[in-house]
């Protein structure tokens, strides 16, 4: 069987930021702040300047970013041309920004770079992908379906280019998720990484039958939050603890920033954020009832996660929905190790609709 390694190496010759590092077109970069700051820190990697940064018509305001004022778009490509090179800065889940975005791509050169989430993972450049190459292979092939193998392949696509129609192209249907692979009649749910709740609301929605929830967020701020929604199921009975999941009782440093990305920083210093310790604390810890579902949406930590559960999964063969999006080793590390947990399981991958390519989850299922 031809390896998907050796394929994509016969589409894509360089990546994204190697790529930028060449060209002599003008480079501009729709959207500022966060997502922006990443973007620039790996440009500067490759002596990779910004010509200009711009927003949509109608969102400039005068004001100015890393030194240079902040053009609209119609500015923008009137300065520089229409085959001026676009970076999004920015990621979305809203249908009429992705939209937007992917209306932008039909009439100009954009990329969607992709950066790690978390601090400190590596960048998913051409030397990474061959580095890696024997691992990709083994990932793609533990894929249990071939949608599960086109998700994997234009996914490695779009991290290597940056490239829309590679992200659109690994976008699942939700519908077809619940109706083919979250199919078993759930009664108990742990959530991990439950933020203010929204998971909660999103999945008791989706599970009529599940009648015992557990919740864990580290985040104080997303904590009093959801313990404030569990009020909203009172047939339910749902615990909930402030925690981080991992694969030890200790404490951990972790950046306080009251959103959905609060997450570890190892040496206390990520971005300047505030950071605060929270207790890291086992799944298996956390209750010794029966579970048969776990999402992990833990900023990183998937990895602890899954170790930290070995005795729930071990016992109870719950299906597990996995991100696998927060660091460019997850494609990889992730399926090695849930089948290393249990090699029954079967292994599906996903990505909802949004940008850049957040929301890949992994399913591992026992059929």
């Amino acid at each position: 069987m031809e390896h998907i390694t050796d394929r994509i190496c016969t589409q894509v010759k360089t990546d994204l930021w190697s790529y930028l590092a060449s060209t002599e077109k003008p480079i501009l970069m729709y959207g500022m702040g966060n997502g922006a700051d990443k973007i620039l820190n790996f440009l500067a990697r490759y002596d990779v300047g910004i010509d200009d940064f711009f927003a949509s018509d109608g969102f400039v305001r005068g004001h100015s970013f890393h030194g240079k004022v902040v053009l609209s778009y119609s500015e923008a490509i009137k300065k520089h041309g229409k085959d001026a090179i676009i970076l999004v800065s920015f990621g979305s889940h809203l249908p009429e920004v992705i939209e937007r975005v992917f209306a932008l791509a039909e009439l100009h050169e954009v990329y969607i770079p992709d950066v790690p989430v978390c601090a400190g993972s590596s960048v998913f450049t051409m030397e990474f992908f061959r580095d890696h190459a024997e691992e990709f292979n083994k990932a793609y092939l533990a894929m249990a379906d071939e949608e599960s193998r086109a998700c994997f392949e234009n996914i490695l696509l779009y991290k290597l280019t940056g490239r829309p129609d590679y992200l659109r192209k690994a976008e699942s249907d939700e519908v077809e998720i619940f109706s083919h692979l979250l199919t078993r009649a759930y009664t108990s749910y742990m959530d991990l990484g439950a933020y203010n709740g929204d998971t909660l609301a999103y999945y008791l929605g989706h599970f009529p039958t599940v009648t015992r929830a557990y919740a864990m967020e580290p985040d104080a701020r997303n904590y009093r939050k959801l313990t404030a929604a569990t009020e909203n199921y009172p047939a339910h009975r749902i615990a909930t603890v402030q925690a981080a999941a991992w694969n030890k009782e200790e404490e951990l440093i972790f950046t306080a920033s009251g959103n959905r990305n609060s997450s570890g920083a190892a040496d206390g210093t990520l971005h300047g954020a505030k950071v605060v310790t929270v207790s890291g604390l086992r799944p298996d810890a956390f209750t010794d009832d029966p579970i048969d579902f776990i999402k992990y949406d833990v900023e990183g930590a998937e990895a602890e996660a899954l170790l930290g559960s070995q005795g729930i999964i071990a016992r109870d063969g719950p299906d597990l929905l996995v991100s696998a999006y927060h660091r460019s080793e997850d494609l990889f590390r992730l399926p090695s190790l849930l089948l290393s947990l249990c090699p029954e399981y079967k292994l599906y991958l996903r990505r909802l609709p949004c940008f850049p390519a957040w929301d890949i989850n992994l399913y591992a299922l026992k059929r």
